[in-house]
């Protein structure tokens, strides 16, 4: 069995995609929010998950902030560590700590429109297709080994709310998998890629 520490910062849709999934081999050992009104809070306690919050702003500074919440983390001991909307910058000391272990999904075929406000980027730049991937966490924002990709088309009447609605249809099915592949110990890091063993 792994334990699963999952970290959010709002209602933590694709962290309940999770949880809702029910990976065979995996213990969902904490949820854990840098806001204590996150509503993924309440809906994880109501399925009896042990809940915690760190608020970031009680803290001098990134490095203070990401040293205590990996000493929160770590009290779960955990085997993967997953960012399911977690809305912090996180420093190389913490992602180096959870090495090849830490996972995140983001809204945008990586390496493209890395950062915020991926659908609008993506909409004025005229792109076809747009999409999400899931990708281990390195130092350098929103890049490091490929897990798994999903692919939307873009279409002309889009909007940013209407393509982030359909590439979240995509998101809640692309993250629950690429966890069950780590559990199942079915994914292995050759550089910048992920070689996924059937």
């Amino acid at each position: 069995m792994k334990n699963i520490v999952i970290l959010i910062s709002g209602r933590g849709s694709n962290m309940q995609a999770i949880v809702d999934a029910q990976i065979a081999g995996a213990r969902i050992a904490a949820v854990i929010s840098n806001k204590a009104d996150a509503e993924g809070l309440a809906w994880a306690r109501e399925r009896g998950i042990a809940t915690a919050s760190l608020n970031h702003k009680d803290f001098d500074g990134r490095e203070a902030f990401d040293a205590a919440l990996a000493g929160l983390i770590d009290a779960y001991a955990p085997d993967l560590v997953v960012l399911a909307g977690f809305m912090r910058i996180l420093t190389p000391g913490f992602v180096g700590h959870y090495e090849n272990r830490l996972l995140n999904i983001h809204p945008s075929l990586l390496p493209a429109f890395t950062g915020l406000h991926t659908h609008e980027r993506a909409i004025a730049e005229g792109v076809k297709f747009a999409g999400c991937t899931v990708h281990f966490v390195t130092a350098e924002l929103d890049h490091g080994p490929i897990v798994a990709q999903a692919v939307v088309p873009v279409r002309d009447d889009d909007d940013a709310a209407a393509l982030a609605a359909r590439i979240l249809v995509e998101e809640h099915r692309l993250y629950p998998q690429a966890v069950a592949d780590f559990v199942a110990d079915r994914l292995t890091i050759s550089g910048q890629r992920v070689l996924r063993r059937s």
